[in-house]
């Protein structure tokens, strides 16, 4: 090349590669990359978050089944959907009811710098107070960094906020002008339903990412096309490739109960991620002897699939159920179930007796 100038040439995959909206997140709060080309929203709850592996993934389909004796689901709608609100994320809202609107007053507010501070000094205060064996402390460590790199510097939920249960949102997050709220009562059909998601998700470009669905009580009886099966079915298939296509999230509840088996195991079989909550009975004896600190659960959350996005990949879980707790009744927690000690010892848990670093000796059969 003439005079030693060398020319700089830039290739179809550098240039795809600059104008990908996964290096566009990296600067925003309400986005979090992940491994193999995923973008993350959160589901507005730290813990299911970090079961997760991150949150929702982008242009997936959650799908959560409710427990027809008791509206748990309802604490994962609602926090899904102030997060949204509060990243000034686009958000549409439908409903079996007929205030489609009205609820969004139900909606939980995000605790103030100050309080989720002092909530946490309190959480770790007790997680150091547990008796466990000195080769495990350090992991609790590990696990508070890991929480602690959700949140800003200045100690705010910058991706994952805390929300209170008992302070409803604020008004300024809900006179935003990408708020669409509809009652499925108004639609005469899944067609009328399909083409309002439609026209809300095509308001938006791919750049735009986060949008959000939740439709709340899918196939109930209030519906005029509750016993419309492959309606149904058509719906959340266009459904999920709306948000496909739209870089958009949506989470869809449905009771179990009211659906034939066989329908019920298609929606399920369509999910993206899927979930399921169930009520615990306020005197199960039995049940308070099996697990610690029963007497705080209010319910039981079972992951039952996880999205996995560009990767054929599975996601291994510690564990699939998990206990839903109300810490001081405002904050909404997931815990591992923990098995309780047999005999009113406060030593290790049943069936450690032939582990590693057991006092008692003998042969071992493998």
């Amino acid at each position: 090349m003439s005079g030693g100038v060398k020319s700089r040439t830039t290739s179809s995959f550098s240039r795809s590669q600059s104008a990908s909206p996964n290096n566009s997140s990296l600067q925003t709060p309400s986005l979090k990359c992940g491994p193999n080309g995923t973008t993350f929203v959160s589901s507005g709850i730290p813990d299911l978050d970090k079961i997760l592996g991150g949150g929702f993934p982008l242009g997936s389909l959650v799908m959560v089944m409710e427990d027809a004796e008791a509206p748990h689901h309802m604490l994962l709608l609602r926090n899904f959907m102030s997060q949204g609100l509060v990243h000034n994320q686009p958000l549409l809202y439908a409903t079996s009811s007929r205030d489609a609107r009205g609820f969004l007053g139900t909606l939980p507010s995000p605790v103030s710098p100050k309080e989720d501070k002092s909530r946490d000094a309190e959480s770790s205060h007790q997680d150091n107070g547990l008796r466990i064996a000195w080769q495990y402390k350090k992991y609790f460590g590990e696990t508070q960094r890991s929480l602690d790199g959700q949140r800003g510097t200045n100690g705010n939920h910058e991706y994952c906020n805390n929300f209170d249960l008992r302070k409803p949102l604020e008004r300024q997050f809900l006179n935003s002008q990408h708020i669409d709220c509809v009652s499925i009562q108004d639609c005469p059909n899944h067609n009328a339903l399909q083409d309002r998601c439609s026209a809300f998700l095509s308001k938006f470009t791919r750049n735009d990412v986060g949008s959000r669905v939740a439709i709340q009580s899918f196939c109930a009886p209030q519906c005029q096309y509750s016993d419309m099966e492959w309606e149904m079915l058509s719906f959340i298939r266009s459904l999920k490739s709306m948000t496909r296509v739209a870089n958009a999230v949506a989470l869809v509840t449905f009771s179990p109960s009211l659906l034939s088996p066989s329908l019920s195991k298609r929606l399920q079989h369509m999910a993206d991620t899927l979930l399921s909550v169930k009520a615990i009975q306020d005197e199960d004896k039995e049940m308070a002897k099996l697990l610690t600190g029963y007497q705080d659960m209010v319910g039981l959350l079972n992951v039952h699939k996880v999205a996995r996005i560009n990767t054929q990949v599975p996601l291994i879980l510690e564990a699939t159920t998990f206990s839903i707790k109300l810490q001081k009744r405002r904050f909404l927690v997931l815990e591992c179930l923990n098995q309780a000690p047999i005999d009113g010892s406060s030593g290790a848990s049943y069936g450690t007796s032939g582990g590693c670093g057991s006092s008692k000796t003998g042969t071992l059969d493998f």
